[in-house]
């Protein structure tokens, strides 16, 4: 190619990816080994001392999933990325490399219900407390930052909401804060928000989403941005201090701008172990060929269904950032302005029952505990996802009693529309 920078769709099929140079094979290969052979002894020891990129063990990184790092990493905009097992396992990499025993972290109230789980109850054996906060009030952010706070997460769109989150004010509290932003991406994907061009520093992705895009393979990623300075002020010594099972490496001064995905690769991956099948991770590359194409429809119908959905008689109310009347509209016209995602929830004037009654009764929705299918799903979070919850943090995470998620696939909008319909209806 020419000097010019691919656009979006190009990079979702090309990023990363050459033909086999050995067998000429054009899709990547899925190298389904353990473990890859050295040149000699010398070759060995550099690449166990970093000295030398290359492979070793799949657990610390293969090429399938090389392919799979460096396409996500182009579309995000970071410098670098690592695949993981699952979105629950990005989380824990990447706050493994910010946290010490003792430390906090700022969440946005508004997350998936099994980040809230995790954030509150497992991660307080590793002694890393979480102090929420609320994203429709920027100051409190900055009313939770103490001296132990190392970074802050929210999501770009919320689950199960689709509400949107002002990314660029939130990070503006962590500059003035001095600690990373971490933005979990997976409602949006790269195609609707880049967080990192709204300053993130750390994005993550549960693959198994929208990326992946077909609900056949579980993955995570974490992209880093490049953006954060890790020596300044000793906060985090990962990074910043010599590792000795590396004879001494400072990561930051070695690696500069992809420091931060070398630890979560050779501190974090190296020793908690969530690796990514290389099966797994050829199956998402190849969802992530069709993103632009997926995204754009699930966007489509997920406002004609919302549109639908907000003019019913049994309907009390729809949350979902493309309409015009929605309170976060303004975001999304900002943040994603080529559609507002396709999870959103709506509220049913029968409360809990007909939440319950109205999943039941729908047919070409899948009722499961997944988004960001090609399949249109649905689920009632209060009894399923956010059931670990009491009822007043289930609404403050917009999961109450008489709520219902959809996350809307690219069927034919009017068949869609119509099982809706029927089941309201009954």
């Amino acid at each position: 190619m020419s000097d010019r920078l691919p656009g979006f769709s190009t990079l979702a099929v090309h990023a990363g990816a050459q033909p086999d140079p050995t067998t000429g094979a054009r899709a990547t290969p899925i190298y389904q080994t353990t473990s890859f052979v050295f040149n000699d002894a010398d070759h060995a020891a550099s690449l166990f001392g970093l000295q030398a990129f290359g492979n070793i063990y799949t657990r610390i990184g293969n090429p399938t999933n090389a392919v799979l790092e460096e396409r996500v990493a182009a579309l995000e905009g970071g410098t670098a990325a690592l695949a993981v097992a699952s979105g629950h396992a990005a989380q824990v990499v990447v706050l493994q490399q910010l946290l010490q025993p003792g430390d906090e972290f700022i969440a946005a109230r508004k997350l998936y219900g099994g980040s809230i789980n995790q954030f509150t109850h497992a991660f307080k054996s590793f002694g890393w407390n979480v102090v929420w906060a609320d994203t429709d009030d920027i100051a409190s952010f900055e009313r939770a930052v103490t001296p132990r706070t190392k970074t802050i997460f929210i999501e770009s769109i919320a689950n199960p909401g689709g509400s949107i989150t002002d990314i660029e004010a939130i990070s503006t509290v962590a500059r003035k804060a001095g600690v990373p932003l971490i933005v979990d991406n997976t409602l949006a994907s790269p195609y609707l928000i880049r967080p990192i061009d709204h300053g993130a520093d750390i994005v993550v992705h549960s693959l198994t989403k929208f990326l992946g895009g077909h609900g056949n393979s579980i993955g995570g990623i974490i992209v880093d941005a490049g953006t954060f300075d890790w020596s300044t002020g000793g906060k985090y010594p990962m990074l910043s201090e010599p590792r000795p099972e590396y004879h001494g490496i400072r990561l930051q001064e070695t690696f500069g701008n992809f420091a931060f995905a070398i630890a979560c690769r050779v501190l974090g991956l190296r020793d908690l172990g969530p690796a990514l099948s290389p099966f797994n991770a050829f199956m998402i590359l190849t969802g992530i060929e069709t993103l632009p194409l997926r995204m754009q429809k699930h966007c489509d119908n997920a406002k004609a269904v919302a549109e639908f959905l907000a003019g019913h008689p049994a309907v009390a109310s729809v949350s979902y950032a493309g309409l015009a009347s929605d309170k976060y509209n303004q975001l999304a016209r900002k943040y994603a302005p080529k559609g507002a995602g396709a999870v959103f929830t709506f509220s049913l004037k029968g409360g809990y029952d007909a939440g319950v009654s109205l999943v039941e009764k729908l047919q070409l929705f899948s009722h499961l505990a997944n988004v960001g299918d090609t399949r249109s799903l649905v689920i009632h979070p209060a009894s399923t996802t956010h059931s670990q919850l009491d009822d007043a943090a289930k609404v403050r995470s917009g999961a109450g009693p008489d709520v219902v998620r959809l996350s809307i696939g690219i069927e034919d909008k009017e068949d869609l529309i119509a099982d809706l319909e029927q089941a309201l209806g009954a």
